[in-house]
């Protein structure tokens, strides 16, 4: 048997206020006052000074606004590399994503195609990249994704929708700070935070389940329950603590795992529709009692605790083209089919099945 030699997160700051901690982590690293840190940061933070004021500029050091209103794709990686590489002197000190999902994702895949050559959807699948990206920082402004602790960065391509899967993706260092995600929509913040309790449930219930899966796994699943079940005894700031800290268990327990069908199907929504990640994931949870009967259970009650109603109807108006294309990204993905059905995956689920699922969506 070959164990996978998995990276992991080396340097990581915890705490309320460790936002204000970030020049003094990153200056050691700077390498020239001609080597500039680029910050990717979600645009819904461009007028927020509270956040903003805190971004201590030195040199060529700047900032680039990030419109998060559709999912990451690879060209949208490719124009800010270029933009980067035409901007500065010399090859950034480091990257630093500053926002949800997201940002995170573009900042990991920005870090590592300014030091590959090619454009970025080349390197969408597992084990491709080939040299150490730059020195990059993570900094959730949103919890539940696991981005800011995970070996892939998901983008959409022009024809799949795939992470860029490698040892080189992961953070450099990452900052929790539970204050940065005080002012998340309802709304956001459920779905984000189901994006981790979906990890969950498919890793704990995956055939790929192992002691390191199921410990991280335990955890963000017990502390999604305590945010969003049993929530009347915590305080506001004892719930940002506890969902970020699900958020990078959940991620943690995908690393030794998989995840499975929920995040298969939402791909294909993603790539045919451009819906976003965390809502996408539970329009198409929401219908998979046959699979996860406990997890979707649960799922229903968080969801009527929350008043959150989930758009109906999206696949409803799909050209026959667009169903088969739906599909086929789902069923392209399969190390998730095989974590969730096992081996023989392809005998248990079929393309006409899926089509009914989605139908319903």
């Amino acid at each position: 048997m070959n164990y996978k030699n998995f990276p992991m997160v080396p340097r990581v700051i915890f705490g309320r206020g460790s936002f204000n901690q970030l020049s003094e982590i990153i200056s050691p690293k700077r390498l020239s006052s001609a080597a500039p840190f680029i910050y990717l940061v979600d645009d819904v933070f461009k007028s927020n000074s509270w956040l903003t004021s805190r971004i201590s500029l030195s040199y060529d050091d700047r900032i680039i606004y990030i419109s998060t209103k559709e999912e990451p794709k690879t060209s949208q990686v490719d124009t800010l590399v270029e933009e980067i590489i035409l901007s500065t002197k010399a090859r950034p000190s480091g990257i630093i994503g500053i926002g949800g999902g997201s940002v995170l994702d573009l900042a990991k895949a920005v870090s590592i195609m300014l030091t590959n050559e090619g454009e970025t959807r080349l390197y969408q699948g597992w084990d491709l990249v080939k040299n150490p990206g730059l020195y990059h920082v993570g900094i959730p402004t949103l919890s539940g994704t696991g981005a800011e602790v995970s070996r892939t960065t998901v983008l959409t391509g022009p024809d799949k929708k795939l992470g860029i899967n490698s040892d080189f993706t992961p953070f450099d260092q990452v900052v929790l700070d539970p204050e940065l995600t005080k002012d998340v929509p309802c709304d956001q913040w459920f779905y984000t935070g189901m994006d981790c309790f979906i990890h969950s449930i498919e890793s704990l219930k995956g055939t790929y389940l192992n002691a390191f899966s199921k410990t991280y796994g335990d955890m963000a699943f017990n502390l999604c329950q305590e945010v969003f079940l049993n929530n009347s005894a915590l305080s506001k700031e004892e719930t940002e603590d506890k969902l970020m800290m699900a958020s990078w268990h959940g991620g943690m327990s995908i690393v030794y795992s998989q995840v499975g069908i929920a995040h298969a199907m939402s791909y294909g929504l993603s790539y045919v529709l451009g819906t976003k990640h965390g809502i996408g994931n539970c329009v198409v949870f929401d219908h998979l009692e046959e699979f996860y009967p406990e997890g979707v259970q649960l799922f229903k009650k968080m969801k009527m605790k929350h008043n959150i109603e989930l758009p109906q109807g999206i696949c409803a108006q799909l050209s026959e083209e667009e169903m088969n294309a739906m599909i086929n990204i789902a069923l392209g993905l399969e190390p998730l089919w095989e974590n969730a059905l096992g081996k023989n995956w392809k005998k248990r689920i079929s393309s006409k099945q899926l089509k009914s699922l989605y139908l319903k969506m």
